[in-house]
């Protein structure tokens, strides 16, 4: 069973399904003795018994393996192409280019682009030594990359270099595997742009797809790669009956993923109202420097279409739009955005999985995918915080008074002083950090936000304010480590404070001074409705108090 969040659970009456799914997933795939000088020349004693190590006799592989690669092209009639250097519509046009026969397996195109890799270095010395060195600045040189469809996981990508040791990089999408499966067991699903938009049984679609999170999602991967790598890649560098010779075998390990959580709404227009809703409210308290929308072709349905229960093919265009919500931390980015018709999709994406300290061997994924499941949770619990937040009576009086930790007496948090106000904003564009924040990073920010207004705010002052954050249980700190987290409470309390500020009190006694006059706009927001009547009954407040405005 997947964690559930906050925000979906406040939600959930609006809801018609849910399913958390691993999107993309990039296995990276390296020989252990190729990566060092000695197990490059053990490898090729054992492939090349007597003969001496060269640099040519290296580069022949490379040779060799693009000889067979046109040869294999022609013979079957598969497009071989080459790519420009940094062409990122490599799987998108292959995608496209899909053959139309559900039942066919195997390679039905290769693309050749120029990338850097590892390509070794062996001359002799003076002495007649011989030398093999790993250079400091890889060379560009050939990659292919196999497109072919699996039976299982349907479109697969693995990317090759003609170049000893041969390391490889495979390409997989959870969702295809999920639809196929679906397919197998009789389940019908709608899937549209990436996604399930509807089926008659959502709950089996999401058990599926949390198989995908454990050893047997593990065991299914490792068998994929398996299958192809040897003898549908590598096999055109060095041949099967070298590879056994030679001991050539691979390791694997994890370099990049996406996962995410999709919510499926019965109506695309509540989607749209709670969503662009939530986004109006979040995007400053978040710091959400800019966002991103591409404008569809059509208004989102009132109800929930009928029937479904079958397969559709990715859509090419987008036909609704799409607005992304996207907060960057490091190698790690966390993205909310409207999908479908009626489909809002909260993902994380991890450009190096090293951003998430517990090793990156292949081995360890079931973890890792737990471990970004959790990010989406917190993530969703901030959100959901910042979203709706509340005022205690009192509040601004119980935080000015000062607090004590243990033995220590600290001060109040006086939210009227300018200090405190940056400081605020600045944990509040932190609470998001999927392994919370230091006080340098706070400070940092503070930084950021404020620009020359507080020069002198130091890491130092940052810890005593986190101090005092802390002595009014607003931040809580995580272990016995340097860094901290905002908690639940907190982000309602700061968040409240902030629009009650912002947002209410600045506006109204802005126009109070400066009433508009003129005809009113025929479009108004009902936020500035509110702002119109407050001002009046504000200014009417004044003269009766006799108070110039």
């Amino acid at each position: 069973m997947k964690t559930l969040d906050d925000f979906s659970t406040e939600i959930a009456e609006l809801l018609g399904g849910s399913y958390d799914c691993a999107d993309r997933v990039v296995v990276r795939g390296y020989f252990p003795l190729g990566q060092t000088s000695g197990g490059l020349l053990t490898w090729w004693d054992r492939l090349r018994p007597g003969m001496e190590i060269t640099e040519a006799g290296l580069r022949a592989f490379a040779g060799d393996c693009a000889r067979r690669v046109a040869a294999f092209a022609r013979q079957h009639d598969i497009p071989l192409e080459q790519c420009e250097i940094g062409d990122r519509t490599k799987h998108a046009r292959a995608a496209q280019a899909r053959p139309a026969d559900p039942h066919f397996q195997g390679v039905f195109r290769i693309m050749v682009s120029r990338a850097p890799a590892l390509v070794w270095r062996v001359w002799k010395n003076k002495a007649g030594k011989v030398l093999i060195r790993r250079p400091k600045q890889w060379p560009l040189v050939n990659h292919y990359h196999f497109h072919l469809i699996d039976r299982e996981w349907g479109h697969v990508t693995i990317r090759m270099s003609g170049h000893p040791p041969f390391n490889v990089q495979i390409n997989v999408n959870g969702h295809e595997w999920v639809q196929r499966e679906a397919a197998r067991q009789g389940l019908g699903v709608v899937k549209a742009e990436n996604c399930f938009v509807g089926g008659r049984d959502l709950e089996a679609v999401s058990g599926l797809a949390q198989q995908l999170n454990g050893p047997q999602g593990l065991a299914r991967l490792a068998a994929l790669v398996d299958r192809w790598v040897y003898s549908a890649c590598l096999c055109f560098a060095l041949p099967l009956a070298q590879q056994q010779q030679s001991g050539f075998h691979y390791r694997y390990s994890c370099a990049q993923l996406e996962y995410s959580r999709n919510l499926l709404f019965k109506s695309g227009r509540r989607l749209d109202q709670v969503y662009q809703g939530l986004i109006e409210r979040t995007r400053l308290l978040l710091d959400v420097p800019r966002l991103k929308t591409i404008f569809g072709r059509r208004n989102r349905p009132h109800y929930k279409p009928r029937g479904g229960g079958r397969l559709e093919r990715v859509l090419e265009r987008s036909t609704y739009d799409l607005t992304v919500f996207k907060l960057h931390f490091g190698k790690l980015t966390l993205k909310m955005y409207d999908k479908g018709d009626r489909v809002l999709r909260i993902e994380v994406v991890v450009a190096n999985t090293q951003e998430l300290r517990c090793g990156k061997d292949l081995a360890r994924l079931p973890g890792m995918l737990r471990q970004l499941e959790a990010i989406i949770v917190r993530f969703l619990a901030v959100v959901q915080a910042a979203h709706l937040s509340f005022l205690d009576a009192g509040l601004v009086e119980t935080l000015a008074r000062p607090s004590r930790r243990g033995g220590q007496r600290l001060a109040g948090i006086n939210l009227e002083n300018r200090r405190m106000q940056a400081v605020s904003a600045a944990v509040l564009a932190l609470a998001a950090t999927p392994r919370g924040f230091t006080a340098r990073e706070l400070s940092a920010r503070v930084h950021q936000q404020q620009g020359r207004a507080l020069p002198k705010y130091t890491p130092r002052k940052a810890a005593y304010d986190l101090r005092k954050l802390r002595g009014k249980a607003l931040v809580a700190r995580i272990g016995r480590t340097r860094r901290y987290r905002l908690r639940r409470p907190g982000i309602r309390t700061l968040a409240g404070l902030y629009i009650l500020r912002e947002k209410v009190i600045k506006p109204v006694l802005t126009g109070s001074c400066r009433p508009r006059r003129g005809r009113p706009p025929k479009n108004i927001a009902p936020l500035d409705v509110h702002y119109c009547k407050l001002q009046i009954e504000m200014l009417a407040t004044f003269q009766t108090l006799h108070l110039a405005a």
